[in-house]
Parts: C-alpha cells; sequence; structure tokens
C-alpha cells in the first residue's frame, strides 16, 4: 500500500515554506517562471443550445483545429446533478485516511481503478502535487463497484445520473466533430471508430490540497489526454494551464460550464485535423482544488486509426492503427508510438 498520500503531506507542512524535494519542478516546469501573468486565456465557450445546429458543428470544429480545448455551457446537465456529483466527491476526500484507502488501487492486471496518488512514470522522478480515485461508470458491463466509495451512501446514485447525462452530452459532441471533419462525413463514424457503444467513460477525481509553495510544484505535469474526449467539471478554483503560442496560460473559469478537451485518439482518428490539447494544472496555496475529468476511451482491445476516408495519396496516414491497449502502453511508459 502506498502511504505517502499527498493529502497527507499537505496537512504537515501547511505551516511551513516548504516541500519535499520530489514535488520541486525543475526550473523549465515551475509555474513561477513559465506562466504568464495576469492574463487568463479565454478559450472558445460554444453555447450548446444554440438554434442553428450548423452554426455550432462550426465552432466546435474550428475548437478542435485550433485549440483542442472548448467549455461548453448550456449542455443541458442539471445544475444539481453536477453539484451533487462534487459533493459526493468532496466527501469522499475529506473522509479518514483509512476509509479512503479502502478503495485503493489493487494494481491488478495493470488496471488504474481505485483511490492513489501515482498514476504513471515521471519525468525526473518528481511527483505531481495531486491524489485521485479512478473508476468506470459505463458501460455497465465493466463497472466495478469495488472501487467506488460506499460513503457517502450517495455516492453511487450521483455518480450513475451523471454518467446519463454525460452521455447524450458526449454524443452529441462526436457528432459534431464528425461533421466539421467535412460534407462526406454523416455523424456517427467518429464516435463508432472510436468503439461506439462500448466506449468505456473513466471517471477520475483529482484532488489538489493547498500547497505552500505553488510556485514551484505542479498538480499534475504537461501532458496530452489518452482519450477520445475528456469532460471535465472543476471546481471554483482555478488550476488548467493551456500551452498556446509556445507559452502557459491560465484558463479562465466559467461556472456551470464544462471543458472539453480533444485526446489523442481524435487526432488519431482524424489524422490529425483535429489537435489533442497540451495542458498540465497548477496548485493554489489556501484552496484545494478538484475537478472531476471523465475519459472517453477505446475498449482494450479495441483498433484505433485514421479514418479511412481522411487517407489517400496527398494525405499519408500521420499515425499507425493499433490496439488502444498498446498505445496507453507506449504512452504511460513513455515508449514511442
Amino acid at each position: 500500500m502506498e502511504v505517502d498520500r499527498v493529502q497527507a503531506i499537505a496537512s504537515l507542512t501547511k505551516c511551513q515554506d516548504t516541500i519535499p524535494s520530489e514535488f520541486i519542478r525543475s526550473e523549465h516546469e515551475q509555474p513561477a517562471n513559465t506562466t504568464v501573468r495576469d492574463k487568463l486565456l479565454e478559450v472558445p465557450t460554444i453555447d450548446l443550445a444554440h438554434s442553428d445546429e450548423v452554426h455550432v458543428v462550426n465552432l466546435v470544429a474550428e475548437a478542435g483545429r485550433e485549440w483542442g480545448l472548448f467549455q461548453v455551457v448550456n449542455h443541458g446537465i442539471p445544475n444539481e446533478v453536477i453539484s451533487d456529483l462534487q459533493r459526493v466527491g468532496k466527501y469522499f476526500f475529506e473522509l479518514p485516511l483509512e476509509e479512503k484507502e479502502l478503495c485503493a488501487k489493487s494494481g491488478e492486471g495493470g488496471s488504474i481503478e481505485g483511490y492513489g496518488t501515482k498514476l504513471q512514470k515521471e519525468v525526473e522522478g518528481k511527483k505531481g502535487w495531486v491524489d485521485h480515485l479512478f473508476h468506470k461508470i459505463w458501460p455497465p458491463s465493466v463497472i466495478n463497484y469495488k472501487f467506488w466509495p460506499k460513503n457517502p451512501p450517495s455516492y453511487r446514485e450521483a455518480n450513475e445520473v451523471y454518467a446519463e447525462h454525460l452521455r447524450k452530452v458526449s454524443r452529441k459532441l462526436f457528432k459534431w466533430l464528425t461533421l466539421g471533419l467535412g460534407p462526406e462525413f454523416e455523424g456517427h463514424e467518429l464516435e463508432e471508430a472510436a468503439g461506439g457503444d462500448d466506449l468505456v467513460y473513466q471517471m477520475k477525481i483529482n484532488y489538489y490540497p493547498p500547497c505552500p509553495r505553488p510556485d514551484l510544484a505542479l498538480g499534475v505535469p504537461a501532458h496530452t489526454d489518452m482519450s477520445t474526449l475528456t469532460i471535465l467539471v472543476p471546481n471554483e478554483v482555478p488550476g488548467l494551464q493551456v500551452f498556446k503560442d509556445e507559452r502557459w496560460y491560465d484558463v479562465k473559469y466559467i461556472p456551470n460550464a464544462l471543458v472539453v478537451h480533444i485526446g489523442d485518439q481524435i487526432e488519431i482518428l482524424s489524422n490529425g485535423k483535429y489537435k489533442a490539447v497540451f495542458h498540465r494544472s497548477t496548485v493554489n496555496k489556501v484552496s484545494t482544488r478538484m475537478s472531476w475529468p471523465v475519459f472517453l476511451e477505446p475498449p482494450l482491445e479495441f483498433e484505433v486509426g485514421p479514418l479511412p476516408k481522411l487517407v489517400n495519396d496527398q494525405n499519408p496516414a500521420k499515425f499507425k492503427t493499433k490496439k488502444f491497449k498498446d498505445y496507453l502502453y507506449c504512452k504511460l511508459n513513455k515508449l514511442p508510438q
């Protein structure tokens, strides 16, 4: 069992001005040195309830090409469904450590599900200032309730209701991103080429406790997501940063918006037309930041490669077609794809 939970370290260091050296980033990664100050990045914000669908398709496709990231409002998920999701997640992380450890990762079969701290090989052996909980929320056939908190008792219902609503949003996003690839597309191709009804919805709760030296540490280091799409609910403590024009910028927090990331698999399927967003998260000196990303992933044995309609002599395939599990293995172990 891994005992060095960041939450525990945070409570030991909160009256100090130091953090353990394994959390101190190298100079070129430290937020204090690398963030553009006093300028919030206004990433595209898209109203999903707009009456003109062609307009929405154009905005979603443009954001996917230019940014790899956008925020959506009027997405149809009721505010109380989102606040219930946040409430039960926060409750879990505020439980005593022994209770959280009941959901700890087992590490069986390379699964990342469960409560934990370490996720993948970290460059230079550095650690992120974050604890997390992973568990699948859809489809029912892949859910393992062993990793779902029993406390609070309403945890399961809050997550199931959210999953139901989220599926409707993700279907629309897949459809619009597909239509945005060109007139020869009908709307279902991207989702089907990513796994269709077997697409796995992997919930992650990130818990970033207050950090005495937010200038030196990162919550999660710079990366692109391995998913097709990632749809994220933040709390009100900012911390998402995006790499744009060779600089790191803070992303503006918009209440009740969902943050949508284009992940590696959509970049692959679109043969590079859509870009996976390079992003990281910073931490806060006084407040706990939390986020609830859901990663939409192909099933492990499913093969993903550029859509055939996008590949020809003028546009050769830029990516290999491979099983998602092989992609995952290379990415987590920092091996070439």
